[in-house]
């Protein structure tokens, strides 16, 4: 068990449960019988290297040198002026750390991975519309193979008829990948219009074409069927899941919080959606919009390689997770963005094939890979006032770099002897 240990002293915390706190009374009494260790950073990492071999201790370190200065690199090339970094695996964070400020001013604050929030833009997929319509799939309210049309009847037009949930999900419906609707509708509701009455640009199933439009019908699926909004249908399993600094549109209180994503007359922008079609939405919508942590995006990741281990703990079942990280069609999972290996794009050259995950145009990203036990999260702000030109590319190649580096350090980390419960096995 020391390796465990080490992991929990390290981080200060106890392995993941994503059940919901208990009433105060029994929290109180249940800390009274559970050791849980608050140490600070120092005896942490003393304890640390206590119970790692030396020889062990200068690679660990000059590995999370590699990744710092990927990340940092970045900040000086002007790509981005703030990120912060979580890795880890089902049982535990082994690395995070915040780089750079909110803003390109010195003055401004660090990120934090527990308390900064970004805009995660596209994130908002596969944090918050897929699971959604995960629960309604698992609970038998939708069917992947029924046509959006029997959910949204406004959604008609020549070959509409067999567009499956499915295809929205695996990005084959045959949407076009954009509309300014912004330009286009005055508010939400014409928007909306616009989207359902969209014609196919290609044969449903013929072809994989990424799509806003598909998430946005996905986020509509989910409201009608459900009887209630998106945010609040998704806000329920993310509670469920721990993951209290997970929302869409941040109250006021918070922005100070949010890690700005743009500049208005030279003042920071914070709180406000950057995806301009999420904002004539309101700030809510299946394809952009959601707010989170990295330490929160952790707990998700480490729900998602929990699941795929077999554990029943939180909202969604082990097969249910297992049928959605499944490659589907091309290099696409039923949500997700598969690794694709021909390519070190994104996600580096070390992920293997069963990786899934997905990228946010904010200059956000998540990996996770269950053959290597491993997530990765990185944040940044790549659209708040970049430095240089390119930026987006220049950030895909340090994501490859951050990724890669995680890889390698996770592989050098003590491995958890203890397995957690067998396939199948109830840890409520």
């Amino acid at each position: 068990m020391a390796p465990k240990i080490v992991l929990w002293l390290y981080h200060g915390e106890a392995p993941f449960d994503p059940r919901p706190p208990v009433d105060p009374g029994r929290s109180a009494q249940r800390r009274s019988l559970r050791p849980r260790l608050a140490i600070p950073g120092c005896l942490a990492a003393s304890l640390l290297l206590a119970f790692t071999p030396a020889r062990a201790q200068q690679p660990a370190a000059a590995l999370r040198r590699a990744l710092d200065r990927a990340v940092e690199e970045g900040i000086a090339a002007g790509v981005y002026p703030g990120a912060v970094v979580v890795i880890g695996r089902y049982d535990a964070v082994i690395y995070q750390r915040g780089y750079g400020h909110f803003t390109w001013s010195p003055e401004s604050p660090v990120p934090d991975p527990d308390s900064s929030l970004f805009d995660l833009a596209s994130l908002t997929k596969v944090v918050a519309t897929l699971p959604a319509v995960m629960k309604l799939v698992e609970s038998g309210a939708v069917d992947l193979d029924r046509p959006v049309q029997s959910y949204l009847p406004e959604f008609r037009g020549p070959g509409k008829e067999a567009v499956t949930v499915r295809h929205l999900l695996a990005h084959t419906s045959g949407l076009r990948a954009f509309l300014p609707l912004n330009e286009l509708a005055s508010d939400a509701r014409s928007a909306r219009r616009l989207v359902l009455e969209e014609r196919l640009r290609w044969p449903p199933g013929s072809r994989v074409e990424y799509s806003d439009l598909n998430a946005m019908l996905l986020g509509w699926v989910v409201e009608e069927v459900s009887g209630t909004t998106l945010d609040r249908f998704a806000g329920e399993i993310h509670r469920e899941l721990g993951m209290s600094q997970t929302m869409f549109n941040p109250p006021r209180p918070l922005w100070s919080r949010v890690v700005p994503v743009g500049v208005w007359r030279g003042t920071p922008v914070a709180g406000r959606v950057h995806d301009q079609n999420a904002a004539r939405f309101g700030g809510v919508a299946g394809h952009a919009g959601l707010f989170s942590t990295g330490k929160d995006l952790a707990r998700y990741a480490r729900f998602i390689l929990g699941a795929l281990r077999g554990q029943r703990c939180g909202p969604l079942r082990p097969a249910t997770v297992e049928l959605f990280t499944r490659r589907v069609a091309g290099n696409r999972a039923l949500g997700w963005e598969m690794n694709d290996t021909s390519t070190a794009e994104n996600s580096g050259t070390l992920l293997s094939a069963d990786a899934f995950g997905h990228t946010g145009f904010t200059g956000t990203l998540i990996w996770i890979d269950p053959a290597a036990d491993l997530f990765v999260v990185f944040l940044t702000n790549r659209v708040y006032s970049p430095r240089t030109s390119r930026s987006i590319a220049k950030l895909k190649e340090i994501r490859a770099r951050v990724t890669d580096a995680a890889v390698t350090l996770s592989a050098g980390f003590p491995a958890n002897r203890d397995p957690g419960p067998a396939a199948g096995a109830d840890c409520r």
